[in-house]
């Protein structure tokens, strides 16, 4: 199978040496993605369903520009830096599936990126 890099403006470039996404077969997997508005370079959310919305939104246009949407996922990871911002991305990430939802753990972690409070990774299959 020959492997291809997903790449759009649409979504935070890298911040290291990794693609925002991978294609391999019919399976797409995708970087972590961090609350960062694509447009500025910056973080504007200012509360943490601030950050998990841009978060959803950066990964909307990854599997989008891919030919995929969030019917394909089927695997996430949650990486919050603290567990009682729990509800409030569960509550947002809820929003992007219609009920069909993909196998997830959610995980803490000590720190993230540019200091934000959650990053969210998938994998999609079609």
């Amino acid at each position: 199978m020959e492997k291809k890099i997903i790449k759009t403006e649409l979504a935070p470039a890298p911040i290291g040496p990794y693609s925002q996404a991978v294609q391999l077969g019919n399976f797409l997997f995708i970087s972590g993605q961090v609350p960062i508005n694509p447009a500025t370079n910056t973080i504007e959310a200012t509360d943490i369903s601030g950050e998990a919305e841009q978060v959803m939104q950066n990964l909307k246009a990854v599997l989008e520009t891919a030919g995929y949407n969030f019917a394909d996922v089927v695997k996430s990871t949650i990486f919050l830096t603290d567990m009682a911002n729990f509800p409030a991305v569960n509550e947002v990430y809820g929003k992007y599936f219609d009920g069909n939802y993909p196998a997830r753990e959610t995980v803490a972690v000590k720190g993230l990126p540019r200091n934000v409070n959650v990053e969210i990774s998938m994998i999609a299959s079609k």
